[in-house]
């Protein structure tokens, strides 16, 4: 079964690794779909660039992200470890990279790709939410509900774009990435509870809509929390994490 297992991880993996062109393309096509149902279905009226700047920025940001990310980080494995390594969980002794490449567990495969798709995914996830939540704008709306409209698109364009830059980071075996999944996990905490606070804030705010932003924000932070309770302790503790990210074996 183990064997199995591992075979199935790496047949996933080498179709993530090699059809990253074809995730970014359906990205764009389900995105770009998705936004032109939510542009079509909403309240009539004049669709101007203030209706449809939100959506382009959730179709390409995410894009743009990939794009730059896997330049960035071309050349992942060869990047120096950071100086301060507060990961200090268990006995590790520090390799060469050369060495870590050699290892059998280097590389994201195992459990941790199951985390790459999970990253996806939840990218995904979060976009369906909104274009369900969010209505398009066209011309004179409330101002809580303009408030926000702005909050939640910010929301899902910063979170989404964050994560995928982790996921290439993941993917490219750059030794950053435990803490920058960690970061971006404390960044998407910190927005639902930004929101929340800005929709218990906002006057006007009819109480239907109130209740079901609070629903969609406390769904959303406790996605992350889960995220957080499963995988902080995999990223402290796995052998394949810390010889692919930290360079360093069980002692």
């Amino acid at each position: 079964m183990t064997r199995r297992l591992g075979a199935k991880s790496a047949s996933v993996l080498t179709a993530i690794e090699g059809g990253l062109d074809r995730i970014m393309i359906a990205w764009l096509l389900v995105s770009g779909l998705g936004s032109a149902a939510r542009i079509a279905t909403s309240p009539p009226g004049i669709a101007g660039i203030e209706t449809i700047s939100p959506y382009l920025l959730l179709i390409l940001t995410p894009f743009a992200s990939m794009v730059l990310a896997l330049r960035w980080f071309a050349d992942g494995a060869s990047l120096l470890q950071p100086e301060l390594r507060p990961a200090r969980i268990g006995r590790w002794r520090s390799v060469g990279v050369e060495e870590a490449m050699r290892h059998p567990l280097y590389g994201p495969g195992g459990i941790m790709v199951s985390l790459l798709v999970g990253i996806l995914l939840n990218v995904a996830v979060r976009t369906m939410e909104y274009l369900a939540a969010m209505p398009a704008l066209s011309g004179p709306v409330p101002a809580w509900l303009a408030t926000l409209h702005l909050a939640m698109t910010l929301d899902v364009i910063l979170v989404s774009s964050l994560y995928i830059v982790a996921f290439v980071a993941a993917l490219r075996r750059v030794p950053l990435f435990p803490r920058l999944l960690v970061t971006v996990w404390m960044v998407d905490v910190v927005m639902q509870l930004l929101i929340a606070q800005l929709v218990a804030g906002t006057n006007g705010l009819p109480p239907a809509v109130a209740d079901a932003l609070h629903e969609l924000l406390d769904g959303n932070l406790k996605k992350v929390l889960i995220s957080i309770g499963l995988w902080l302790p995999y990223l402290l503790l796995s052998a394949r994490v810390n010889v692919t990210y930290r360079r360093r074996v069980p002692a």
